[in-house]
């Protein structure tokens, strides 16, 4: 099958900016309080469920918060488009296991996880591949296992050009939480709790944070 364009120039654009992302943001959550609160939450309700307890983070650039999750105790590994990326993430974080993949079909065998992160790693998806990739949530998650999804909000898709001191060409798309939390629904997965906050640190609209569940039934 034939890549979309939209996906070649994804990859190809994070492959660029790779080692400035990490050099950028590797201490990005250290100054936001509440995006930690979710992910410990997370990894605590992880932590509680029946089954198995590994969590994939699913978009996982460098590695940062792959890291992070592993330092409060959860057996994590990272899949990322992104060569590049990978690459980082495997000289930045040895220990951890990281590997090449897609989000919207995912070599992982059905209910391996426990949990699932997402942080930031579908902005760059149109409705289409979201519906996709959180179908794939759903597949891999044991029944009882979480998804936590942070995304930008807004209803609007918007152009970069040049982002961590390169030329790239991405779209972000930014969705309102009651959209983002009907499309995990139809995939099958209920809302446990969610959180949005206000822009902090340069950026342009509100964050938000779902967490979300596959029913046991």
């Amino acid at each position: 099958m034939t890549e979309a364009a939209h996906v070649t120039a994804l990859r190809r654009s994070y492959d660029t900016v790779a080692v400035d992302y990490e050099r950028l943001l590797a201490g990005q959550l250290a100054t936001t309080p509440l995006d930690r609160a979710m992910i410990s939450g997370f990894v605590e309700k992880v932590a509680a469920t029946e089954g198995p307890r590994v969590i994939g983070d699913l978009g996982c650039g460098t590695g940062r918060v792959t890291s992070h999750l592993r330092d409060l105790g959860a057996d994590v590994f990272g899949v990322d488009l992104s060569p590049g990326m990978i690459a980082v993430a495997a000289d930045t974080y040895p220990g951890l296991r990281f590997e090449v993949g897609s989000m919207t079909a995912l070599d992982l065998p059905d209910a391996s996880l426990g949990g699932v992160l997402s942080w930031y790693s579908t902005v760059h998806m149109p409705e289409d591949e979201l519906v996709s990739s959180f179908s794939e949530f759903h597949r891999v998650l044991a029944p009882g296992g979480y998804a936590l999804v942070a995304f930008k909000v807004g209803d609007e898709r918007v152009r970069l050009d040049r982002a961590y001191g390169h030329e790239v060409t991405l779209d972000v798309y930014r969705w309102s939480p009651d959209r983002l939390a009907a499309l995990l629904s139809a995939a099958g997965l209920a809302e446990s709790a969610r959180l949005v906050r206000e822009p902090e640190l340069g950026e342009k609209t509100p964050q938000a944070f779902l967490l979300a569940r596959r029913p046991r039934a």
